[in-house]
């Protein structure tokens, strides 16, 4: 069912009111507390903007890294404080050094701060146990409730999940209706073909993507060292590539039933290590040496794979055809992104599954020519496994 977002809550309804915002603003830092990729920050700046424009004062909530339910000076929001205020200088960005205290609650009333950022919620022991006295203690914190984190909506925590139960309304923010529009068309209803890209590892990691999909999609493409698994279970040698053995039995029982929907690659970039790049060389799939691994596709698997993703009207991509971030394993999913990137000049919808993806596309200059490029690893993953997002169902149904 649709969720109501910000979009539904009139300016009278926000007009000096607090509006409390769960954002993902879990990005990285250098060793100096800088930070090196605003990206999730400036993904919330709509939302943001949006609650200003209708009058409301904005509270900010977002966890950092993983400082095990205490405070952790390294994992202090401060510093994207500083950048958020770069970022929105008109406007008067206070960081308060403490979330679940009367001190937050009243800083959430000072006039003189247009947007209040309160520190990393991860430094409340009950924040990841979902703890109810903490999910209640933080509604104090607003007068309405914005999620906008979506990397974090498969986590039912109680700054993401239990806090809705406390503070109606309860709405999406624009990111996660952008988030949520675009995965949930492709699934319900994509323009056809419909094709998934998916690459990574390990078929365990992608079990459940590839079961929710298969039946959904027209043609299903598999790279990356998770091909090796499906080699395996065809019969193939795949020398010392990283093989799941105890999934080669599931491999070959999609390979029977995905038939001709399941492309795999028909070559593979090996070497007998990955610190041996120097003597990367291409093979066909059933040739690859006893003492060789795959570390990436070969030129005629991305030959192949730009030219299903060229006929697409949808594409869903998912994980990295080979170990990009050491070249020359990085080729296989260049070329995946440029053939997305070529698809979607000619009007398809593609959409990048967070993640490594979303890291390899960043890093080619391309993401600005993706339609969609997700936000969130884990929570696109879940959701494109059919899973639901807790962070998501516990906001208001639109027409209610």
């Amino acid at each position: 069912m649709k969720k109501k977002t910000v979009r539904n809550l009139r300016a009278e309804e926000l007009r000096g009111k607090r509006a409390l915002v769960r954002v993902d603003f879990n990005v990285p830092l250098d060793d100096k507390g800088q930070v090196t990729d605003d990206t999730r920050i400036r993904a919330s700046l709509r939302t943001i903007e949006l609650l200003l424009d209708r009058g409301a004062r904005v509270v900010l909530l977002s966890h950092l890294g993983r400082p095990k339910g205490k405070p952790d000076p390294k994992y202090s929001l401060e510093p994207v404080g500083r950048r958020l205020q770069k970022l929105i200088p008109k406007k008067h960005v206070c960081f308060v050094e403490s979330t679940d205290t009367d001190e937050a609650v009243k800083s959430t009333h000072d006039k003189t701060c247009d947007v209040v950022l309160l520190e990393n919620t991860r430094f409340l022991g009950g924040e990841e146990s979902n703890d109810p006295r903490l999910a209640r203690g933080l509604a104090e914190l607003g007068d309405v409730y914005v999620n906008d984190a979506f990397g974090s909506a498969h986590r039912a925590h109680a700054s993401t999940e239990g806090i809705a139960h406390h503070l109606r309304p309860a709405v999406a923010g624009l990111l996660m209706e952008v988030e949520l529009d675009y995965l949930g068309q492709a699934l319900t209803d994509p323009k056809r073909p419909f094709i998934a890209v998916l690459g990574g590892a390990k078929i365990s990691g992608k079990i459940d993507v590839i079961e929710n999909m298969l039946p959904k999609v027209d043609r299903m493409v598999i790279g990356g060292a998770m091909a090796c698994t499906f080699f395996r279970a065809m019969g193939v040698e795949t020398g010392k590539s990283l093989v799941e053995l105890d999934r080669v039995e599931m491999a070959r029982e999609l390979l029977k039933r995905g038939k001709e929907k399941l492309v795999l690659p028909t070559d593979a970039v090996v070497a007998p290590a990955l610190e041996q790049s120097n003597a990367a060389h291409e093979v066909a799939r059933n040739a690859i040496p006893a003492n060789e691994a795959m570390f990436d596709i070969g030129r005629r698997s991305e030959q192949a794979f730009a030219e299903i993703i060229s006929a697409a009207r949808t594409v869903v991509w998912n994980g990295p055809m080979g170990v990009f971030e050491t070249p020359p394993f990085d080729h296989g999913t260049q070329a995946v992104a440029q053939a997305l990137a070529v698809a979607t000049d000619r009007g398809a919808t593609t959409i990048v599954g967070g993640g490594d993806s979303a890291a390899a596309v960043a890093r080619l200059g391309l993401d600005a020519r993706m339609s969609h490029v997700s936000t969130g690893g884990g929570a696109s993953l879940e959701f494109l496994e059919g899973k639901t997002l807790p962070g998501v169902a516990a906001l208001d149904d639109r027409g209610t």
